[in-house]
């Protein structure tokens, strides 16, 4: 059976094989699951020419529906916090996949350098040694602009190939100059 919607956790996925952050370990199931939609709903702006709805997405969330037991006694019940999931109503390819989560990275390591330890003085005395916060900023804002080429290497990519009705990718450079009907009307 063909799949017709790509789920979020596809993306999230990917883009946390990317990445290594021990924030995400610290934070609730739910929590983590809000900041990497907020991050894939921002990372999608800037897939400039997807060949799918890429606002045609749902959104889900599900708090405090049913209980959680672990026994059958019913002091030990909690309200339970679930993430519906979201997706794409669309079925995203690996490509379309790899590009948003790339995006993701861009967005992730915006936050990091938007931080507040980032920008903030710091002291020492002779006994610690802190390396340059300003080296440090300039080597996460090369690495923000490598992974913005990145993604838009994916994305020209993207644009100048298309899988043939056996599965082949195969170049659109020859209809890139082909004249539309729709450049005729009037």
């Amino acid at each position: 059976m063909e799949r017709t919607t790509t789920p979020f956790s596809m993306i999230y996925d990917s883009f946390l094989s990317k990445i290594t952050d021990d924030m995400y370990m610290e934070l609730t199931e739910l929590d983590t699951f809000r900041m990497l939609q907020e991050l894939l709903i921002t990372a999608t702006h800037k897939f400039e020419f997807p060949r799918f709805d890429i606002t045609d997405f749902e959104e889900s969330y599900v708090e405090d529906e049913g209980t959680y037991c672990g026994v059958e006694s019913d002091c030990c019940c909690a309200k339970a916090l679930i993430y519906g999931g979201g997706c794409f109503n669309s079925a995203l390819t690996p490509e379309e996949i790899n590009i948003i989560s790339t995006y993701m990275i861009v967005e992730w390591l915006g936050q990091q350098l938007a931080s507040v330890e980032n920008t903030r003085m710091k002291y020492s005395g002779s006994d610690f040694k802190f390396t340059s916060q300003a080296n440090h900023m300039s080597k996460l804002l090369n690495l923000k602009s490598d992974y913005e080429r990145e993604g838009f290497h994916l994305q020209r990519l993207y644009k100048r190939r298309l899988k043939d009705e056996n599965g082949i990718m195969r170049s659109t450079f020859g209809s890139i100059m082909e004249v539309s009907t729709r450049d005729f009307i009037e």
